[in-house]
């Protein structure tokens, strides 16, 4: 597809290195040329130098010719203007990057006036993010599939649990635990096991299991569990703002320490139920009189990722039980789990991989369009939820029977209501809900895209 990216900042920079991995026609706006340099020199693209918004520079970049344009720049109102001069110019799809919550209500009463066929708010996605690691503080990042009935956990194994040494097929077999250990990550090395896989301590785990086994799997796997009851928020931007407000609701206390007095009126306003501290979150004074040793979780959230990462690294050195780290840079995230900082938050992150599901979508008709794509193992692997339709090969037969390409699996088929995590005797449905792990090399676009070359077309039901 012909892509057009306006704003070459810092999630612009990673769509583009993302989308042109994937084979797609690319040009990059940005007005400035320091910017455009590094894409020029780095990845396969084409770029203009000019103001995205004017049409003269659309009508430059064949805009009205592309099949999306993405606005990213660091305004609001540019990235919609950006859109609706899109449209009118005659590109098919557009997605703007909003961050400005006031702007929610307006959008969706606006959306079709204004071109938009998605809009992405980067804070209020990280704050969700960061919920779903405190609602499951066992795990070290969770995604959730199957209309909310499933998830996908990622887990350290500790040395003292008890299947260090032992094979998966005994976690399967012997406990008879409904779940499915897809990812395994063991130093560099990323792995897509099988049931003869040995475990070690210190592995990395990604585990598909459905909600009303999350007990079990904790209690087998010897992970420390722990409810969350209060947390403390360093820096009180956005993504504070939204994160307090989904806490507050779950009846979880909130405590938000920021340096700047005007931004604290605005919080003690906006969420009266928060408690407000002015102050410097850095401070090991302010932690400690803060409580910080006695709180059961710690998220920082200021703008800068060295600070967060000191603040973080003095919790987890004070054993707090959930330490959030929102990191911009995470290229060097490797380097900072060697630190300990495990739980990582990344608004950049979460908007590529929103706007890379959606821009997989548009490869198929509506029926088999990708239903949620998310990264798992520093991207090594992408974990991806598709329809299954009267085309998806195979239906019908067992999973036994089918050839799957090297380094995918199947890890769970949402069917009427039931999250199945499958094994070697069940099969695909039509109108199932299919959850698939895959090396992101395969660049899994449509659920066919899973099955090795020669593989027989469907059956008929």
């Amino acid at each position: 597809m012909k892509i057009v990216i306006v704003g070459d900042g810092k999630v612009g920079f990673a769509l583009s290195a993302q989308l042109s991995r994937e084979g797609h026609d690319l040009v990059v706006i940005d007005r400035e040329l320091s910017v455009l340099g590094d894409s020029s020199e780095r990845l396969d693209v084409l770029t203009f130098h000019g103001n995205g918004v004017a049409l003269k520079t659309q009508q430059a970049a064949k805009v009205g010719e592309s099949d999306l344009l993405i606005a990213a720049t660091q305004s609001d109102e540019t990235n919609l203007l950006c859109c609706l001069v899109a449209r009118r110019l005659g590109c098919k799809s557009t997605i703007a990057r909003v961050r400005n919550h006031e702007y929610a209500e307006q959008l969706a009463l606006m959306r079709d006036e204004l071109g938009l066929s998605m809009t992405i708010n980067p804070e209020r996605a990280a704050a969700h993010e960061a919920f779903d690691l405190l609602r499951f503080p066992s795990f070290m990042h969770t995604d959730v599939f199957a209309k909310g009935r499933a998830l996908i956990v990622e887990v350290r194994l500790k040395a003292e649990s008890p299947y260090v040494g032992r094979q998966l097929r005994e976690l399967y077999e012997l406990d008879k635990i409904r779940a499915l250990v897809c990812v395994v990550q063991r130093g560099d090395e990323t792995i897509i096991p099988r049931g003869d896989f040995s475990l070690l301590a210190g592995d990395k785990l990604f585990v598909t299991a459905p909600f009303y086994n999350l007990d079990k799997l904790v209690r087998l796997l010897g992970v420390e569990t722990r409810r969350i009851q209060d947390v403390i928020l360093v820096g009180g931007g956005r993504i504070a703002y939204y994160l307090a407000e989904d806490l507050i609701r779950a009846g979880i206390g909130v405590k938000i320490i920021e340096r700047k007095m005007e931004r604290c009126l605005e919080l003690s306003e906006l969420l009266p139920k928060a408690i407000i501290i002015h102050g410097d979150g850095s401070s090991q004074r302010m932690l400690l009189s803060e409580g910080i040793e006695q709180a059961d979780a710690v998220v920082t959230l200021t703008d800068m990722d060295e600070e967060n990462l000191i603040i973080s690294m003095y919790a987890n050195y004070l054993k707090v039980p959930r330490v959030i780290t929102k990191i911009n840079r995470t290229e060097y995230n490797e380097v900072f789990r060697d630190k300990g900082i495990d739980c990582v938050l990344s608004p950049k992150d979460l908007t590529v991989d929103t706007i890379l599901r959606y821009v997989r979508s548009m490869h198929n008709a509506e029926p088999e369009a990708m239903l949620a794509l998310h990264r798992i193992a520093g991207g090594a692997a992408e974990a991806m939820e598709f329809h299954a339709t009267e085309g998806t090969h195979g239906l019908g037969r067992t999973l036994k029977e089918m050839r799957l390409k090297p380094g995918t699996l199947i890890a769970c088929i949402h069917r009427r209501g039931t999250a199945i995590v499958p094994k070697g005797g069940d099969h695909i449905e039509r109108g199932d809900s299919v959850f698939i792990v895959a090396a992101s090399a395969h660049k899994i676009a449509e659920l066919n895209d899973i099955f090795a070359e020669g593989e027989q077309p469907p059956l008929s039901l």
